[in-house]
């Protein structure tokens, strides 16, 4: 009986907003089917109600929104997907418990320091 290895590619950019930043795993992460994942983010922000976002980008597709918080401790969940924002140490770290083919991707994490708006 043969057994086939399937891996799965995760690739990650940097990215960061207004003069703030995030700094995230850096290049391709190559893991199992079944494996567990964490893709680390940390932030820099002068405002003390930070915003944290992870998109996907699929191939040939746009990037979507999988989790966003503004709320310290509290895990966000979505697509098994999951994150904590933890303002001690300035982290919003995506987490999946086991990945699949189909997790092959680019994630971004996305900093914005305040919602803005006029009525």
């Amino acid at each position: 009986m043969l057994s086939a290895t399937c891996s799965v590619l995760v690739v990650l950019i940097l990215s960061g907003t207004n003069g703030d930043s995030v700094t995230q795993t850096e290049g391709p992460v190559i893991l199992s089917e079944g494996a567990p994942v964490i893709l680390n983010c940390t932030y820099q922000t002068s405002y003390s109600m930070p915003f944290l976002f992870w998109y996907v980008q699929y191939l040939n597709n746009a990037p979507q929104l999988i989790l966003k918080s503004s709320t310290e401790n509290q895990r966000t969940e979505n697509q098994d997907f999951h994150a904590t924002l933890i303002k001690s140490d300035s982290s919003f770290h995506l987490q999946k418990p086991s990945v699949q083919m189909s997790d092959s991707a680019v994630y971004y994490c996305a900093l914005r320091d305040t919602v803005r708006g006029t009525a």
